[in-house]
């Protein structure tokens, strides 16, 4: 019932965002005169230095794990912890409803380590990415704010960084009191009024998940991970702006239209999505990636920046997909490097993917 009910959000967000940003003729005409015209000797030296930027990304977001999973005492090689992550992030743009979020845990598991306290782990990096991430867009969307600013904006902050700051006060019951928190939690989905028998088991779940919570104990691996994060969300935030600078420069009607961007507006931008892909995910991000680039980008280059028919829509709609495909290509690319590697295989992926929570008998 749960899958379906986040299939069910997660298509719906498809459907929202393809409704939101589906391109009318004039737009499709608008993108292609603003690819077109862009000059791609001016453009690549901007390609190239995000490319660097995405390598600095995945390196740092792949080898930060190793702080999280230490404190149970497990240390995975480099290569190895690349090719499961690589692996672990195509699952996640790939499958709707954050269901490659069980990707990676999963395939700790031929390697004898439990799925459901590498699993907690996963949720203290996603709750911590979440603090560091609100922060980001919180800051960014005071700089910008001002009597134009739309009313959601610093509303959306607030609420992101109250969201992120419950869930980790959250885990912190959880670290102090492990019993407590899991019956209570396990009594929220009222499995173990229908089945004890199912909420016994969920119980032992959740029990062994809190183990992966270890990490909030560990201050020496912590402050590693939080090193290894701020650098992460640094590079990303400084990604889209060099695209969005060599985008602008490289186009000889970027400047005609108003298409330039700040470093502050990347980042709130960057922020946005973030932020955005929290929700249930759309397969692929489709549509979802694009509509919060668009929205990132009306805060500081106006409304005309999501509003079809306008010329700066054109360009905007045109710099969100191309920041799209070059992710996705980036994550795809990953992710087939890492199930050829002999430390990932199909095989490896598919078990993951059926029994992402089971633990090794």
């Amino acid at each position: 019932m749960k899958l379906a009910i986040n299939l069910l959000l997660s298509f719906g967000m498809l459907a929202l965002c393809l409704w939101l940003i589906w391109p009318d003729h004039e737009t499709r005409e608008q993108v292609s005169n603003a690819l077109g015209s862009l000059d791609m000797s001016a453009f690549a030296p901007y390609l190239v230095g995000y490319v660097a930027l995405l390598i600095v990304m995945h390196l740092c977001r792949s080898l930060r794990w190793n702080n999280l999973l230490a404190p149970l005492g497990v240390k995975i090689p480099a290569g190895p912890l690349l090719a499961i992550s690589s692996v672990g992030f195509m699952a996640i743009l790939a499958l709707p409803a954050r269901l490659g979020e069980f990707v990676r845990p999963g395939l700790l598991r031929k390697r004898g380590i439990s799925a459901s306290a590498a699993l907690g782990t996963v949720a203290v990096e996603r709750i911590v990415d979440g603090l560091l991430i609100s922060l980001f867009v919180f800051c960014a969307f005071f700089s910008l704010r001002g009597p134009a600013s739309p009313r959601w904006m610093m509303a959306t902050a607030y609420a992101a960084l109250a969201v992120f700051t419950v869930a980790l006060v959250g885990l912190l019951f959880a670290l102090r009191w492990p019993e407590k928190t899991v019956k209570f939690f396990a009594r929220l989905t009222l499995v173990p009024l229908i089945s004890p028998r199912l909420g016994a088991a969920l119980e032992r779940k959740g029990l062994e998940m809190v183990r992966g919570f270890d990490a909030l104990r560990d201050r020496k691996n912590m402050l590693a991970f939080l090193a290894w994060s701020v650098v992460y969300w640094g590079a990303n935030g400084l990604g889209v702006y060099v695209l969005a600078h060599g985008f602008a420069a490289a186009s000889p009607t970027a400047h005609a239209v108003g298409f330039d961007i700040s470093v502050i507006a990347a980042f709130a931008t960057m922020g946005l999505v973030a932020v955005g892909i929290t929700l249930p995910n759309s397969p692929g991000l489709v549509g979802q990636f694009q509509w919060f680039t668009l929205l990132g980008l009306s805060l500081y280059l106006g409304v005309d920046a999501k509003t079809k028919g306008t010329p700066l829509y054109g360009m905007t709609f045109a710099f969100a997909n191309l920041h799209y495909l070059t992710q996705v290509l980036w994550y795809v690319g990953m992710g087939l490097v890492g199930l050829a590697s002999p430390w990932v295989s199909l095989h490896d992926l598919w078990t993951a993917r059926k029994t992402g929570t089971e633990d090794p008998k």
